[in-house]
């Protein structure tokens, strides 16, 4: 559903830098301090144990927490996580003229969102992979945890960003080659707003059921604009409303069809809720208003199942 077609988002600068700004703040509002009980949720440091040896003390972090830290070293990863993207047309709605961390659509969402995991699987010595889609894959990249291979998948979301909306979108299929591809377990995070025909919804949970397969777990991240997708909220004059995926239209009022419209999408997010709660697969509402804190920490405690 669309007022006007989308297009690529071009305020997009540094995603890294955008990440790390994103999981910097998380941390901080997890804690009084960046710093303050650091250890419980990353790996790069843990408290010292009285009688150790000293060489490894964080010295810098000492003098700001007047707390003894131990820098930690494993090589070895604690978890494997695959990040799926839905690149489809509609994952490029709303279309904006200038986008930013407090303005998004649903693709710009789903890439800083997903930067920011890769900043925090790093930071944990965790693993991490991509994969994006549309009518076909047009990206996979299996889980590796080295500083080049996050680089590689960074350039690869910043090119989600300056690319054109593509048209439909065949999820099932998708799913079901991307479920293929991954043989060890993994934690599965998919960004998608779950937008396609009533005929082809039972074989998306088909597909969603194959990625468990091996174990593996799966989190749903269903991702919307509450303001316009739910609320339906556009001012009540006469507008043509596109589908950017098969580009039907209508021309109405808003406030015409808004009661019966919310109606009808708030059914179907909890036939959605529902459906993942019957194949044990974690959904996760996320308006793309609300800032990525529901992202970051559904990451910090789908680790803790997981491991």
């Amino acid at each position: 559903m669309s007022v006007n077609e989308a297009k690529n988002i071009t305020g997009i600068k540094n995603l890294e830098l955008l990440a790390n700004q994103v999981v910097e703040g998380f941390i901080t509002g997890i804690h009084k301090s960046p710093f303050h009980g650091f250890s419980v949720e990353f790996a790069e440091h843990r408290l010292y144990n009285k009688g150790e040896s000293t060489k490894h003390i964080d010295w810098k972090l000492f003098a700001k927490t007047d707390k003894l830290f131990v820098k930690r070293y494993e090589e070895e990863t604690n978890l494997r996580c695959q990040l799926i993207i839905d690149n489809s047309a509609s994952m490029h709605y709303p279309q904006l003229k200038n986008s930013g961390l407090e303005q998004l659509n649903k693709i710009g969402f789903s890439v800083v969102a997903s930067a920011a995991l890769l900043e925090i699987l790093k930071r944990q010595r965790d693993a991490y992979g991509l994969s994006v889609y549309s009518d076909v894959n047009e990206y996979y990249a299996p889980a590796k945890g080295s500083e080049r291979h996050r680089r590689m998948l960074l350039n690869q979301l910043e090119l989600l960003l300056e690319q054109e909306a593509k048209t439909k979108t065949k999820t099932f299929t998708a799913l079901h080659e991307i479920a293929d591809k991954i043989h060890r377990r993994s934690l599965i995070f998919l960004f998608t707003d779950m937008f396609q025909s009533d005929i082809e919804e039972e074989s998306l949970f088909e597909a969603l059921r194959h990625l468990k397969y091996n174990k593996h777990e799966v989190v749903l991240f269903h991702t919307f604009d509450g303001k316009r997708e739910l609320d339906f909220d556009f001012s009540n004059t006469p507008k043509r409303f596109v589908d950017v995926e098969t580009g039907e239209h209508i021309n109405l009022y808003a406030d015409t069809v808004k009661e019966g419209y919310k109606e009808i999408v708030e059914k179907y997010f909890n036939n959605l809720k529902m459906k993942c709660m019957q194949y044990k697969i974690d959904y996760v509402p996320v308006d793309i208003n609300e800032g990525f804190e529901q992202v970051l920490t559904t990451y910090l405690v789908s680790r803790k199942k997981f491991l």
